[in-house]
């Protein structure tokens, strides 16, 4: 006998109230849930047939109902379904995204370069801070998970780990449904501390995988490699002869081939900057986070995308630059991108 969609709400409110609470659910708890709109009476008569059909459980005769291990098969393969839908069109919206993130960023770069006459770098956004959407565990072999992490804004990262132990299928449910009921919604780096102990203590026997699992999710938030730099304008140097003398603006240019080296300046940015958006900061000559940049100046500003996602744009040129320029110059390419990602989650 399959399940019609009211007997399916039930079942799905009975198995999250329960996950919640631990407590067996009666009747009423279900008809005060807000939407349904079905008597006491009704739902009773709906979980009867739930519980003779396998879905539920009464553990006293007086008592509520709680989920049968049927009840939670069922619950498990819906999010499953509806997981691999929602992951699809995610991909789908990721690509359109990071397609119009990159033309965007490249864009800027390249604007900043031609408006000050300077050199330009901008940081594809950091994910450090950004806030879980979803988070799915599959199964390569006994010994291989692979994990698919969801941020708000719709930016995807993956990742093959390779356990210390063999996983089973019960298990890997047990840790889908834990860990985004527990995560969805949480920036790990900004993460209170009881709320991992508590997704610690309520994994049970799973808590060392779990909490190797946090130690790897963290890692692919904050991996520098991940974090995308996107230049223009380095030729410009030569248009200044401070620059020119001993060898500077080869130095500069070098530098600006390098990306790591330019990871240092947005991440002395945004210490700096710390939680403030589109804070502006100043490195004169020996502030600069990059030795080779002390003949310069560098301006830079944080831009925010929401959802945690911020990135960082960067004006490098002779310590004589044109500063009020370069900080309309920013403030104009903040709008832009404002104007283009603010409040845009997919």
């Amino acid at each position: 006998m399959e399940l019609d969609d009211r007997k399916i709400m039930i079942l799905n409110a009975v198995i999250k109230n329960y996950m919640e609470t631990g407590e067996p659910v009666g009747s009423r708890t279900i008809s005060k849930l807000p939407g349904c709109t079905l008597s006491s009476a009704t739902i009773r008569n709906e979980m009867y047939d739930l519980e003779e059909m396998g879905y539920l459980l009464q553990p006293h005769t007086s008592a509520g109902r709680i989920p049968s291990d049927q009840g939670y098969r069922f619950y498990v393969n819906e999010i499953l379904k509806e997981t691999d839908s929602e992951m699809q069109a995610l991909k789908r919206q990721f690509v359109a995204r990071v397609d119009r993130l990159e033309s965007v960023l490249r864009r800027m770069a390249r604007i900043a370069a031609d408006h000050t006459n300077y050199a330009a770098v901008i940081s594809g956004p950091d994910t450090s801070r950004a806030r879980i959407k979803l988070l799915q565990l599959s199964k390569m072999d006994e010994n291989r998970l692979l994990v698919v992490l969801v941020l708000e804004g719709n930016l995807i990262s993956n990742r093959i780990l390779t356990l210390h132990q063999a996983i089973g299928d019960a298990e890997l449910l047990h840790l889908n449904i834990l860990l985004n009921t527990r995560l969805n919604g949480v920036s790990l780096q900004d993460a209170e501390a009881e709320v991992l102990e508590k997704l610690l203590r309520d994994a049970g026997e799973s808590r060392e995988l779990v909490a190797f699992l946090l130690t790897e999710l963290r890692r692919m938030l904050t991996e520098e490699e991940e974090l995308q730099i996107y230049t223009s304008g380095a030729t410009n140097v030569f248009r200044y002869p401070e620059l020119t003398d001993g060898g500077g603006a080869k130095r500069i240019i070098s530098t600006f081939e390098q990306k790591k080296r330019l990871r240092r300046i947005v991440i002395d940015a945004a210490e700096q900057a710390g939680e403030e958006q589109e804070s502006i900061q100043v490195f004169i000559g020996e502030e600069s986070p990059v030795p080779e940049m002390n003949d310069c100046s560098i301006v830079t500003a944080r831009y925010d995308l929401g959802s945690g996602l911020r990135g960082t744009i960067g004006i490098v040129g002779p310590k004589r630059m044109d500063y009020k320029k370069v900080l309309n110059t920013l403030h104009d390419l903040m709008r832009e991108m404002d104007e283009n990602f603010g409040g845009d989650d997919g």
